[in-house]
């Protein structure tokens, strides 16, 4: 049977087809009647955004040649975001159906998910989606792919996920071009772990795939890397619900139920063996992910905190590349420093914690992480400019740089360049892909990327340049630490780590951004940027006060000064003692100060 089975997965840019491509397919093989768009993005928020944020396997089957074969088909996502939720169906998988789009060609994300493929030895197919569109070029596309990955041009498949073409030319493709699984049927068992998911009736589900061996039900499990003993309950292949079977085999993708409880038991990445046959040998997977963007949540009510922590867990079942640890503020009480991907991976999980946990919750500014080397020459990992040690110890400071590819066409380039320029990019090479597009590549410091680059670039090129990075280590910077003073105390929530070139800039706008927001008091507040000791940047917030003078009228001068320095004296006990409350807003705007 083993020789039956085809493993495969779908890799593209963002919006080139992929999941409508996939609904096609599901309807073809009639896995499935497709009743609404997107039969596999089944998140209310891949819906109302129409992108893909989780990848989704299902089996379908499929005759040819009057034989039957078991399709494993995985859907990945396409944003740059995401990309570790797609090393990891790779790793599933023997193939990848390439999608280009037909009226955009070969983007960014392409590349860099396509080599992630090749370096699997993974079989590539590529198809041209979107073929039935007016604007779409097909020859020009097949040109770029023939450069990219080597084929011949019979090889490339002609497709559209609207109305079906290709689709049976893609599934002959699969059955005839990508390997069935090689693995040893009677070997102990081996699987590989590619996702898990949180049911609050039945506990954790566990998809895997079955590399060597197979598993029957109610099979006693354990897991390699946690080293915890289970009873296999439930086990079956993804349809479009789970389905269960009495036994998997060689090959084969599926799920396991076993009444895990707690999040923590089970990794992304994990190898189960049986325990009768044990095989000591953990299958190595994928690498583990670096968060690249660090942000505080904290629930909004402090008494919220264990709930957003058990609701962090359940959410890092389902999303692998979030990271958190708990931390504290004193202004914003009790909560974690998580670690996302980049900036839309972010804006979802703070979606998914709103909607699917009914959690409030507050981010504080993202930013990365430092590498701090002192006087004595040590090393010190920095998440968060609180952490910060004193000026006058630190030797230098490392911050993390990317290589960052921008492709585009050829009228947007200078823009682009000012732009990149003006986040402290330096061009490493500039080259024309095909008609007239081209490729720049730059490095670039992680830290200038972070707020609000993608949404510049997107709105200077009209949304026609794709952007993708990967890590270039770590550079020596000039970045200083920006205090904010409000009367002379520090606020921990509000000081930054940004470059010499623009602390001044910086601190000046914060300054009076702060003075829009603070409540007046009965007292002067005195709100001020620093760098160390020296004072860039003040405004005041001047004081409310009561009409002293009111009951004195006519009389001599020297009864209404005597209430003035009465008043005086009561302004100056009260200073010492009052303190300044900052509103929420003010953190709040620090992240749009553009």
């Amino acid at each position: 049977m083993q020789n039956h089975i085809r493993n495969f997965c779908i890799i593209a840019h963002i919006d080139h087809g992929k999941s409508t491509l996939a609904d096609r397919m599901l309807e073809y093989t009639q896995t499935i009647k497709v009743t609404q768009g997107q039969m596999l993005d089944d998140m209310d928020l891949e819906q109302e955004r129409g992108i893909t944020i989780k990848s989704h396997a299902i089996q379908m089957n499929y005759n040819y040649k009057g034989e039957t074969y078991r399709l494993n088909l995985i859907d990945t996502p396409g944003h740059v975001d995401f990309s570790y939720e797609v090393s990891r169906s790779i790793a599933a998988c023997e193939g990848a159906l390439l999608v280009v789009d037909a009226t955009q060609g070969v983007q960014a994300q392409t590349i860099s998910n396509l080599y992630m493929a090749i370096d699997h030895d993974l079989e590539i197919i590529p198809v041209i989606n979107k073929c039935d569109m007016p604007n779409a070029m097909p020859e020009e596309v097949e040109d770029e792919i023939v450069d990219l990955i080597g084929c011949k041009r019979e090889e490339i498949i002609r497709a559209s996920g609207k109305t079906g073409m290709g689709v049976e030319d893609i599934l002959n493709a699969v059955v005839e071009r990508i390997p069935s699984p090689s693995g040893d049927e009677d070997a102990p068992l081996q699987a590989l772990i590619f996702d898990s998911v949180f049911n609050s009736f039945r506990g954790i589900i566990a998809y895997f795939k079955i590399v060597n061996g197979s598993i029957h039900k109610g099979e006693e499990v354990v897991f390699i890397n946690t080293g915890k003993e289970y009873k296999a309950d439930e086990i079956g292949v993804l349809k479009m619900d789970l389905s269960p079977r009495d036994e998997l085999h060689c090959g084969d993708v599926g799920y396991i139920v076993s009444g895990i409880k707690t999040a923590t038991e089970v990794k992304v990445g994990d190898t189960i063996t049986t325990v009768a046959n044990t095989n000591k040998v953990a299958i190595s997977g994928f690498e583990e992910v670096k968060p690249m963007v660090f942000a505080g949540v904290y629930p909004i009510e402090s008494e919220d905190f264990e709930n957003l922590r058990a609701s962090l867990e359940k959410l890092q079942l389902n999303d692998a590349s979030l990271t958190f640890m708990p931390e504290s503020s004193v202004a914003l009480g009790f909560g974690f420093r998580c670690g996302f991907l980049g900036l839309l991976h972010m804006e979802i999980v703070q979606e998914r914690l709103d909607r699917e946990f009914d959690m409030d919750v507050i981010t504080t500014v993202p930013n990365v992480s430092y590498l701090v080397y002192d006087k004595q020459g040590e090393v010190k990992e920095v998440h968060n400019p609180a952490g910060m040690p004193d000026q006058t110890l630190i030797d230098h400071i490392e911050e993390p740089y990317i290589h960052a590819s921008v492709i585009t066409t050829a009228n947007y380039i200078g823009p682009i360049m000012t732009l990149c320029l003006g986040k402290r990019g330096e061009l490493i090479k500039q080259e024309y892909i095909s008609g007239n597009r081209v490729e720049l590549q730059y490095l670039m410091p992680l830290g200038e990327i972070v707020i609000d680059f993608y949404d510049k670039l997107k709105s200077i090129s009209k949304g026609y340049a794709s952007f993708d990075y990967h890590q270039a280590g770590f550079r020596p910077s000039k970045l200083i630490k920006l205090d904010i003073l409000l009367n002379g105390e520090p606020v921990d929530a509000l000081s930054t780590l940004t470059h010499v070139d623009n602390a001044v800039d910086f601190g000046r706008r914060m300054c009076e951004k702060l003075k829009e927001l603070l409540p007046r008091q009965q007292f002067d507040i005195a709100i001020q940027a620093a760098i160390g000791a020296k004072i860039i940047a003040r405004e005041t917030v001047k004081q409310v006060r009561k009409d002293v003078l009111a009951k004195c009228y006519g009389g001599d001068v020297s009864r209404k000064r005597k209430l003035l320095e009465k008043q005086k004296k009561g302004k100056k006990r009260m200073k010492q003692i009052g303190n300044v409350q900052v509103p929420q807003k003010a953190f709040l705007a620090v992240l749009k100060l553009d």
